[in-house]
């Protein structure tokens, strides 16, 4: 499906597009990858790290917030995955209008760039659980961005372009995820891990399952669907003692926008949500979207049904998590 093809991806830099891009060298042979992002230093030492491939690899400076440099980045494109985004809480609460600048109008920047660009054949936006029922600004303004690119589909005529978004958590590992600070913690000798709250849980999902959600998502959108992995719950206390058996565990508090625990699906949306194999999908309640265009194989939940992390079906054991820090944790 990627061979031979043109690749935008926003925010590329990131843990996700370090990744993502790793994850495609390996298994297809792209046309062109181009990394679209305003950080020049990450751009540099990516361009190092991906060196053999020069003659894939393409760069691009440039600012969500900048309709026109979107536009010129994307002549040629085939398929691109919006990733760019503000995404530290405590930095979109105290900077709302810059939040609202890049994750929200970065966002319609993106659908119109791409709206007049007819090449581009698939659009994956990468949105997050603080989306689902927002209690701080980062959730909302990726809220507002899922309904710009499920709604976008409406405005595509008779373009073969479908935009399609794809819903998760915080991944192991990555930059911002209590596992790095946790790390931390570690390695300047602490003898306590702090836990905000004893009771909170979270998903589990690792940058290569990220990733192959993402590339189930280009190939199989009709336009408009939210994606959802279906994965393990864990319980940030055993995530401690995983990391670092016997250590004391303070709790210290919850902080301002955090929950307890994640919510992928809520019982509102269930109503319109099909379970697949390893996977769910929410379908958009448009009139312009029919029954006809539901992806093959799913059955709808359960009336009522709710995906969260704390009432998950699957857990983790802290054997198993300490497993799985030894093979999902990249250094991204």
């Amino acid at each position: 499906m990627l061979n031979d093809k043109t690749i935008l991806i926003t925010g590329g830099t990131g843990s996700f597009g370090n990744y993502f891009t790793e994850y495609i060298l390996k298994n297809y042979k792209p046309k062109k990858i181009i990394i679209y992002s305003r950080d020049e230093f990450k751009q540099f030492n990516m361009a190092n790290k991906f060196k053999k491939y020069d003659d894939v690899m393409r760069f691009f400076i440039g600012d969500v917030r900048d309709k026109d440099r979107l536009l010129r980045a994307m002549s040629g494109v085939d398929y691109v995955i919006h990733a760019a985004a503000l995404k530290q809480v405590p930095v979109c609460e105290y900077n709302p209008i810059e939040a609202v600048k890049t994750n929200i109008d970065g966002a319609m920047n993106v659908v119109n760039a791409v709206l007049d660009t007819p090449s581009v054949k698939r659009v994956v936006a990468l949105s997050t659980d603080k989306a689902v029922n927002p209690i701080n600004l980062y959730g909302g303004t990726k809220l507002v961005s899922d309904k710009l690119f499920i709604a976008a589909n409406a405005y595509a005529g008779a373009r073969n372009v479908r935009f399609a978004v794809v819903r998760y958590g915080n991944v192991a590992g990555s930059r911002g995820s209590v596992i790095p600070f946790f790390k931390q913690m570690i390695e300047k000798g602490k003898n306590e891990l702090p836990i905000t709250d004893y009771r909170m849980t979270r998903f589990w999902i690792s940058l290569e399952q990220g990733v192959e959600l993402v590339i189930r998502a280009l190939s199989e959108a009709n336009g408009g669907e939210t994606f959802i992995s279906r994965i393990p719950s864990f319980k940030i206390t055993d995530l401690a003692q995983a990391m670092m058996p016997g250590c004391e565990m303070p709790e210290v508090g919850i902080r301002e926008g955090e929950k307890l625990h994640e919510i992928m699906i809520t019982r509102e949306d269930s109503m319109n949500t099909y379970e697949y194999n390893g996977y769910f999908v929410i379908y958009p309640r448009y009139t312009w979207w029919g029954k006809s265009r539901l992806i093959p194989g799913g059955k709808p939940v359960a009336e009522g049904f709710e995906y969260s992390s704390g009432k998950n079906t699957e857990w983790l054991s802290i054997e198993k998590i300490r497993e799985l820090l030894k093979t999902d944790i990249t250094d991204y």
